[in-house]
């Protein structure tokens, strides 16, 4: 039977069971938050809290992603922070621009484990899409004890008829791919762990992740504009650098962008309309 309502489908949530499943240490699991970031920044800046740790919500009020924008979701679906100790991962402090790649690898192919008619392809820096809309979003940030945070956000319930007006033309959901939720907890299962393995891995053969991220990265060849807070930047995109800088061909120079945005300013959606 085909469905989008996301009370007529299992989605229990077993603390227990992600833990064991996972590796994790710490599982909350909150009804309803403005932004599991900010629960998720209070145990990082905690010396004390038990990693890694993940803070999942039913309900995101005031989802966020990079430079001030808003992430909307339909309730039920799969709104999370992890908090990683950065040191475990190769041995930096900091997140490294590659994470972000590695992240969006990991969620497009565990979403596409789950539901194998569903092709997902990254779009940098930190977005995963399905025919040129938004299928989840990922923000990644470090915390000041030399820890890291994954935000991640995936529209595994819902239908893009409910979005906002002004961000419903490039809002995707799985249900309106499948016909169905898919539940959180089996997502979980699968993600987590290929993102733990992945990050791990970049430090010693970062090539790895870059032979999985290239098939999958919805930019190449194309020609885009780069917003950076040195103005814009258009070009013909050639595909990512080995340290995760995205590659941009112009007037036959190629330029190379540690960070940025394909998202004009004015565009951004702040949470009106």
């Amino acid at each position: 039977m085909r469905s989008n309502d996301p009370a007529a489908f299992a989605d229990t949530i077993d603390p227990r069971w992600l833990r064991a499943a996972t590796g994790l240490v710490t599982v909350e699991h909150l009804a309803e938050t403005d932004s599991t970031m900010d629960r998720a920044r209070e145990l990082a800046l905690a010396p004390s809290a038990d990693l890694p740790a993940l803070v999942l919500a039913d309900r995101q009020t005031k989802g966020r992603g990079q430079r001030g924008a808003r992430w909307w979701q339909a309730a039920g679906s799969l709104a999370m922070s992890l908090v990683v100790d950065a040191e475990r991962f190769g041995g930096s402090r900091r997140p490294l621009p590659i994470w972000s790649l590695a992240c969006a690898v990991a969620l497009a192919e565990s979403i596409e484990a789950c539901e194998p008619s569903v092709r997902p392809q990254v779009r940098w820096p930190n977005d995963v899409e399905v025919d040129g809309r938004k299928l989840a979003g990922i923000l990644v940030e470090a915390a000041g004890t030399g820890r890291v945070i994954f935000g991640v956000g995936v529209n595994s319930t819902g239908t893009a008829a409910e979005a906002p007006a002004a961000v419903r033309p490039r809002v995707g959901t799985l249900p309106d791919l499948t016909g169905r939720p898919l539940p959180r907890q089996r997502l979980l299962g699968v993600f987590l762990t290929t993102l733990f393995d992945l990050v791990a891995d970049v430090a010693g053969d970062p090539a790895g992740l870059l032979d999985r991220y290239r098939p999958r990265c919805s930019l190449t060849g194309h020609d885009i504009c780069i917003h950076t807070s040195g103005g814009q930047h258009r070009g013909r995109c050639l595909g990512i650098a080995a340290d995760g800088r995205l590659l941009l061909e112009s007037e036959g120079e190629p330029t190379a962008f540690v960070s940025g945005s394909l998202t004009d300013p004015a565009d951004v959606w702040r949470g009106e309309g």
